[in-house]
């Protein structure tokens, strides 16, 4: 049974290792780096300086976003899974059970993918959700670390719609009385594939891409071309979810520019409260100028 107590020791487990998590992400950092810095040098999609504007806000963002959602998203999951047990019926959770741990990664990966495209889609559709989703959205620039610059609420949202039909289904146990490798073998290939799709490379995959998500069809969906081309290509992974939702925009040619016209504070501290500072409104109801008279009044 679920207790406050069972939390609490969750959380402290959490926190033990934090300091071990830290040095982990110095070296996945650098291990992106090595890997997507070379990449976007000689395959660059637009020319850009490696320290460009807001390189440096990002890259706490990295950290930020590598450490909080885990420990935020700990307390609902919990609490959400533990009401549901009761109605799941157990002989979906047996079935579960009975998969190879190949099988339950792969079914992991297309139903989190399912449940992570409607919460990504719902950030954009509801007003009070995109202010938090926009901070995403604001980067001009696209490269490999634009994947964690995100207010942390985003990462929440989007994780825990992605992780819950996995733990109703029974294809993650998260009161077990053991690790489960599941949602950690998900955050993991959908973190490192996040950083390939948002690489400033100009690569094309003819039909593949039609298959999974490539930087050619997610640079489309942080176009700032027009409300015609705007809200698409929500999927992280498999761009026939798009396909089978309506939302699948891949052209052969490349977005002209990224972007929000929206307002969106420089400063890190600023955009972490600029959500809960600005009204709810949608993608496409700003004008320039408008984005100009609000932006001023936040200074």
């Amino acid at each position: 049974m679920v207790t406050i107590q069972y939390i609490l020791n969750q959380w402290h487990e959490q926190l033990a290792v934090m300091g071990g998590t830290t040095i982990h992400l110095l070296n996945g950092l650098a291990l992106v780096a090595v890997i997507f810095l070379p990449l976007e040098w000689l395959f660059s999609l637009r020319s850009k300086q490696i320290l460009r504007r807001g390189f440096i806000r990002d890259l706490c963002y990295y950290f930020l976003n590598n450490l909080l959602p885990g420990m935020l998203v700990l307390v609902p999951m919990t609490l959400i899974v533990w009401m549901l047990h009761s109605f799941i019926p157990r002989g979906l959770h047996q079935w579960a059970a009975g998969l190879s741990l190949w099988s339950r990664y792969l079914a992991s990966l297309i139903v989190a993918e399912i449940g992570t495209y409607w919460g990504h889609r719902l950030m954009h559709e509801i007003p009070y959700l995109w202010r938090f989703h926009a901070v995403h959205h604001s980067a001009e620039e696209m490269d490999w670390l634009v994947n964690t610059k995100a207010h942390p609420l985003d990462f929440v949202f989007t994780r825990a719609c992605g992780f819950l039909p996995l733990y109703v289904l029974g294809l993650a146990q998260p009161l077990a009385d053991h690790v489960d490798s599941v949602p950690f073998f998900v955050t993991l290939f959908t973190s490192l594939w996040g950083y390939f799709i948002h690489s400033n490379v100009r690569w094309r995959f003819g039909w593949i891409e039609w298959l999974i998500t490539t930087p050619a069809f997610h640079h489309w969906h942080h176009t700032n071309d027009g409300p015609k081309v705007i809200n698409k290509n929500y999927s992280a992974l498999f761009p026939w979810v798009d396909k089978l939702f309506g939302s699948l925009y891949l052209p052969a040619s490349h977005p002209e520019k990224y972007g929000i016209d929206e307002p969106m504070p420089e400063n890190l501290a600023r955009q972490l409260i600029h959500p809960f500072m600005t009204k709810p409104s949608h993608r496409s109801t700003y004008s320039p100028k408008q984005a100009e008279e609000e932006l001023n009044s936040l200074s």
